[in-house]
């Protein structure tokens, strides 16, 4: 099973990590640990190269993040407020994180979208704020792409790393990729399920 997934993402090659790690930044469920560690995967048997595969996903990351950017600066909290209210079980949020996740931004600055990166579940929401706080356009780019950069760093090289680690043991691997993928699914969709509004809580 794990050897399919190795090979979809080696298929995909470096259109499909972009596609999916811009994905993953709009769409809760598809976790970049996945996608990034299994490139670094790709990258030790010899079948990707890190560099393109560092520049595809730090550029799909940023993309995603700068579709929920575009939508604060463009959209404003008028238009926004009342789409979140009715996808928020989906998107596993509502209004009034957005608004917590706003004030921190404004108390701390712009280096919140580069720290929060490093965040599960807040690396995609802070980039809403810091576009309803309209904060310039390069600059938001710049701290995404690097803060993003070091993330999918980390995720390569631990990809890579684990690879190696376990060349004799590749059963123990494919395990391992199973449960990051189950464990991000299971997350996802018990956040779903219970998932309240403030009011109702």
């Amino acid at each position: 099973m794990h050897e399919l997934i190795i090979r979809a993402i080696e298929q995909g090659g470096l259109v499909g990590i972009f596609l999916l790690m811009a994905l993953e930044n709009i769409f809760p469920p598809i976790p970049s640990e996945v996608i990034m560690g299994l490139g670094g995967v790709a990258v030790s048997r010899g079948t990707m190269d890190f560099w393109p595969l560092m520049i595809s996903g730090t550029v799909g990351s940023t993309l995603g993040n700068y579709a929920w950017y575009w939508l604060g600066d463009h959209w404003g909290k008028t238009r926004l407020e009342p789409f979140v209210e009715r996808w928020g079980r989906w998107l596993t949020m509502e209004w009034e994180d957005v608004e917590k996740a706003r004030g921190f931004f404004r108390r701390h600055g712009p280096w919140v979208v580069f720290v929060f990166r490093f965040t599960p579940i807040f690396r995609t929401m802070i980039s809403l704020p810091a576009g309803l706080a309209h904060m310039g356009v390069w600059r938001f780019l710049a701290f995404t792409f690097a803060g993003a950069f070091i993330w999918n760093l980390l995720l390569v090289e631990g990809g890579r790393r684990l690879a190696d680690w376990l060349e004799e043991s590749q059963h123990i691997l494919g395990w391992i990729i199973l449960g990051f993928i189950g464990l991000a699914l299971v997350g996802y969709l018990w956040r779903v399920v219970t998932w309240k509004p403030r009011d109702k809580r």
